[in-house]
């Protein structure tokens, strides 16, 4: 019996993510396919002059972010360039509108202004769009007239083994104290009231960098006197940051609303109930958050975030996610970006 040859073995898709890496971009790339560098940020792949010089090393180029940095006719040059390479484009729409809480521009709402019109040229130009939530996929529909394929956000990491809650806990983790975090003396004592109402007991985490006694000097007399913990901590890394929130009862998202967040997985993978600001679709990533307003346009409603830590607090606690099911999750969302990237692909070669 003659031996059939095997057949040639494919080469693996070349994909280039902008950014280059992140928990999120690592846990959706599918295994089988070549991540193409170099990294940075920005990523180089942004540079117009980078793109038209490169894009024959590449088969699909996959924008998750990292591209606020651009003006208006620097996205227009550079989604110009896009077309005229023949690149195909696949967009995930993580944020709706900038996670920014403080304009930087010369007139108010200069920062949303240019994220909806990247959004614009993005969506444009995109041969496939990405969400993570259908309630952001209708958004899209109504206001850009594009469908996007709703690939739900996955685990980022899981619990570590033998860390308990501590029961009536509130964390809140103010980091850097960056302008998405425009109040922060205000979200103290909002979750601080919310904290003592229900029964519980405030942590507030600073990362280590910051000079709290220029910045902050009011949340170092709080703690002083006794009436919260106040902790200097930066978890690095997303199964850290889950080993932190697994010690919580409840957790305070204190940044400006966005559409999506990374900490609503955080929190699904410690168990950990989450307060987060209303104005996106976080219920839809978990049906088990607590909502309460803190946006750009209006600012903090600290009774309502007072309000939402009492709720938090006296409900029980959420189970601890299936791990299981989690990674059928995880293996399912690859696959969609697989059978996206094979397809833009294959259109482009017969295009």
């Amino acid at each position: 019996m003659t031996a059939v040859p095997d057949e040639p073995s494919q080469r693996p898709l070349r994909v280039a993510t902008v950014p280059f890496a992140s928990a999120y971009v690592d846990a959706v790339l599918p295994e089988a396919v070549l991540r193409v560098g170099p990294a940075g940020s920005p990523s180089p792949w942004l540079d117009p002059e980078f793109l038209t010089e490169h894009a024959g090393e590449i088969d699909v180029l996959h924008l998750h972010g990292d591209h606020d940095s651009l003006t208006v006719p620097e996205m227009d040059a550079w989604t110009m360039a896009v077309r005229r390479t023949g690149v195909p484009l696949v967009v995930t729409v993580h944020h709706l509108d900038t996670l920014e809480g403080a304009d930087t521009g010369t007139h108010p709402g200069a920062a949303r202004t240019r994220h909806r019109a990247h959004l614009r040229a993005l969506l444009a130009t995109a041969e496939v769009v990405l969400t993570l939530t259908p309630g952001a996929a209708d958004e899209i529909a109504d206001r850009f007239g594009r469908t996007a394929i709703v690939a739900a956000h996955p685990s980022l990491a899981e619990p570590t083994p033998g860390i308990g809650r501590e029961t009536r806990s509130v964390g809140l983790h103010l980091g850097r104290l960056g302008p998405d975090v425009p109040e922060p003396l205000e979200l103290v004592r909002a979750t601080l009231s919310g904290a003592l109402s229900g029964g519980g007991r405030l942590r507030v985490d600073v990362h280590p960098d910051v000079d709290l006694a220029t910045r902050l000097p009011e949340l170092t007399e709080l703690a002083d006197a006794g009436e919260l913990e106040l902790a200097r901590s930066w978890p690095g890394g997303p199964a850290a940051w889950v080993r932190h929130l697994q010690e919580l009862h409840v957790a305070v998202l204190g940044r400006r609303s966005g559409t999506h967040s990374g900490w609503v997985e955080l929190c699904r993978d410690a168990g950990t109930r989450l307060v987060v600001p209303a104005g996106g679709w976080h219920a839809q990533q978990w049906s088990d958050v607590v909502l309460y307003g803190n946006d750009p346009q209006h600012g903090l409603d600290a009774a309502s975030l007072t309000s939402a830590v009492v709720a938090a607090l006296t409900r029980p606690a959420p189970a601890r996610v299936d791990r299981g099911w989690r990674a059928e999750q995880r293996a399912a969302v690859r696959r969609v970006h697989a059978q996206v990237y094979e397809q833009v692909a294959a259109d482009s070669a017969v295009a």
